[in-house]
């Protein structure tokens, strides 16, 4: 089955105009779903020819398997980006806010750490879920199929591509970043971080089948 437009836009946001993200989501993300699916085709049509030029110079194999993940992940970071805004901005009473408190030390350092790796990014910066040590952690990627951790499960990621921001803050881009917290709805990352952290811990453990019930109703 290939792969659609599955997040939709969100709209009437404190500080995005509806116009920035009619673009954004209309143009970049569904432009990414389409070029994952016409290069997934072209995967499935390569011929012993294709296997045999393979070169890690270059060759059309190694051009369909780099362009497969830098659409791949597009996609899958713009479904999760566009799908945790039109919130308050308000985390309190969520499971993730609490694992955030435990590894920074209360909110505002979150807040502080992660606003200032969307700063030193090229692309994005992602609060992410490791299940090989069961953490939370801030990963940055200077471009989409670069910078991420095997296994981990992004449940915040912050687009800080010029496209995401330029119309509204032009290069002020630490406005954009304020911007983007007070339209989190922290309720969908809460769930995103349960989702990924239930049954998933080092040992394989799961102590949290309660919270794991609570986010699939």
């Amino acid at each position: 089955m290939p792969h659609v437009v599955k997040t939709p836009q969100p709209k009437n946001l404190k500080g995005i105009l509806d116009k920035t993200n009619e673009i954004h989501h209309g143009k970049l993300y569904t432009g990414y779903v389409n070029k994952r699916n016409e290069v997934e085709e072209r995967l499935a049509k390569v011929n012993p020819e294709d296997l045999a030029s393979g070169n890690q110079t270059y060759s059309f194999l190694r051009g369909l398997k780099e362009g497969e993940t830098f659409a791949a992940n597009g996609m899958i970071l713009h479904e999760v980006f566009f799908d945790v805004l039109g919130g308050t901005g308000d985390p309190a009473g969520t499971h993730v806010l609490e694992e955030i408190e435990k590894e920074w030390g209360g909110f505002e350092k979150f807040k502080e750490m992660f606003a200032a790796c969307g700063m030193s990014a090229r692309g994005w910066a992602i609060l992410a879920y490791d299940p090989s040590d069961g953490k939370l952690h801030i990963f940055t990627a200077d471009a989409q199929n670069q910078g991420g951790v095997w296994g981990a499960t992004p449940i915040l990621p912050l687009d800080v591509y010029e496209h995401a921001y330029f119309i509204d803050f032009g290069s002020d881009r630490k406005s954009y970043i304020n911007a983007f917290f007070e339209n989190l709805d922290w309720s969908k990352i809460d769930r995103r971080f349960t989702q990924a952290s239930c049954c998933c811990s080092p040992n394989g453990d799961c102590d949290c089948q309660d919270h794991c019930h609570d986010n699939h109703n």
